[in-house]
């Protein structure tokens, strides 16, 4: 199942350990950590042949890495890439500065709150104004169940995927919030049977 719910979880910081200890980089760069128990210095320069503001191969194997498991301790990273474990602290802070990562999130389990199905909406808007276009936007994600929003090409223009504790349920969401809508002209909801997670495409 696609479980799209992003929280960010704070990593619990054990009391009795080392007080320079770090267990993962999501101490660091999740906020979590106090200030000054970060490690202080310049973020790393890029490899030799690295296009300005672009990427290595180093730091793409850390961006594949955090993806399967944001949690991946920093000297498991710096082990599997090859680097020292300060330089990988440096690298993945510059990740974050960049906005290349942009957090740690947690996947949850959508069927645990209660929420067992999930579905795709494409929906059409009958008047193309910004006004009607910005309103659809910003009334969207603050409805309940909805996972993520885009905006995409084709015959429909957005794309929603949403959550509900039953078909019936479902049913009521594209009812009250979607058809009832005066900009909407057509809705067509999709049931999502499985979803594969996938990573970051590589270059080349």
């Amino acid at each position: 199942m696609f479980c799209g719910l992003t929280a960010i979880v704070p990593k619990k910081i054990h009391p009795q350990a080392h007080p320079h200890a770090v267990d993962s980089v999501e101490e660091i760069y999740s906020g979590v950590m106090p200030k000054d128990r970060r490690t202080p210095g310049p973020a790393p320069r890029a490899a030799p042949g690295t296009p300005a503001g672009g990427l290595d191969e180093v730091d793409r194997e850390l961006v594949r890495l955090l993806t399967a498991d944001g949690r991946m301790p920093n000297n498991a990273l710096a082990e599997a890439t090859g680097i020292a474990p300060s330089t990988c602290l440096m690298r993945v802070r510059s990740l974050r500065d960049r906005g290349v990562i942009k957090g740690f999130h947690a996947d949850v389990d959508l069927g645990a709150l209660g929420q067992p199905l999930q579905a795709l909406v494409a929906v059409r808007i009958g008047a193309h104004s910004r006004d009607e276009i910005n309103r659809f936007r910003t009334k969207v994600p603050g409805l309940p169940g909805v996972l993520s929003l885009f905006h995409v090409s084709g015959a429909n223009d957005y794309l929603l995927h949403v959550s509900a504790a039953s078909p019936d349920a479902l049913r009521e969401f594209v009812l009250d919030h979607l058809t009832a809508d005066p900009a909407v002209v057509h809705a067509e909801t999709s049931l999502i049977f499985e979803h594969v997670r996938g990573g970051p495409a590589s270059e080349g």
